[in-house]
């Protein structure tokens, strides 16, 4: 099996559709956030982890502003009350599994106010995207969320250093019992917080990190049996916690959710 690096693009045709005939108008309730939950990172050149061996030329990222932290409880409870058709109670089955808000104590709030800036999980990717176009942003793509990811406090790429890699390989490695952390931990060198070691997190091209000679799908149920054997043709072997989000990521669909996947938004900077 081989993989190839593929360009950044949306998550999938057929989900954008989906999320414009939903009718969402959000101009007419727009979440504006304050300009402090973005930090703005420059542009730069990234060897992703999706790179195949006969692929190694840099990525160049243009300059865009992620979120420091990734998005609360409380952030997404306004969210509901401002847009009731993402309400657990009104969603469309299309746009998110049973799973979606599950915990919750009502269908547009999450209850205990001491969970309030914990990040919100049991989200799919089609609320996800919602949430952001109506903060007027996006999820960010994977190749911007590495290259923020790659960050510690003092390097803007870090992954070469083996004591950073089992920093973070060690919180995959912790079971994931026990309420969620609050979001606000060490900022990274750009200001992003939360990147390692909270929440797996939604990227918009989730369903475009994996493609593989034999032309699997996220359609085929065996995919994830494949990710194993196809990490040894990635251009960094031995980055194993960017891998494993890469096999979570790839094993999901637009209407997945979970307890341990939240995700944070992206704008553009021109």
């Amino acid at each position: 099996m081989s993989l190839r690096r593929l360009a950044p693009r949306a998550a999938s045709t057929r989900a954008r559709r989906a999320l414009g005939w939903l009718g969402l108008a959000f101009a007419a309730f727009p979440l504006a956030a304050p300009a402090t939950d973005y930090v703005a990172l420059p542009a730069g050149r990234l060897v992703s982890v999706l790179a195949g061996d006969a692929d190694t030329a840099p990525l160049a990222i243009a300059p865009f502003a992620m979120r420091a932290t990734p998005v609360t409880r409380r952030d997404f409870r306004r969210f509901v009350q401002a847009h009731p058709q993402w309400r657990r109670d009104r969603i469309a089955a299309t746009f998110a599994d049973s799973g979606y808000l599950r915990g919750w104590r009502s269908a547009d709030a999450p209850g205990d106010s001491s969970t309030d800036l914990q990040p919100v999980t049991q989200v799919s990717w089609f609320a996800a995207q919602a949430y952001c176009e109506a903060e007027g942003g996006r999820l960010p793509t994977w190749s911007e969320w590495e290259y923020a990811a790659a960050a510690d406090t003092t390097r803007r790429d870090a992954r070469a250093d083996p004591e950073w890699r089992a920093r973070i390989l060690g919180w995959y490695a912790r079971p994931a019992t026990g309420p969620l952390p609050k979001v606000g931990g060490k900022p990274n060198v750009y200001g992003v917080r939360d990147l390692h070691g909270v929440v797996w997190e939604w990227v918009d091209d989730f369903n475009a990190l994996l493609v593989d000679g034999d032309s699997r799908t996220g359609k085929d149920p065996d995919k994830l049996k494949f990710c194993g054997a196809g990490a040894i043709n990635l251009q960094d072997r031995e980055n194993y916690a960017v891998l494993m989000r890469v096999a979570l990521l790839s094993s999901l669909n637009a209407s997945d959710s979970t307890g341990s996947l939240g995700f944070r938004c992206v704008h553009p900077i021109h």
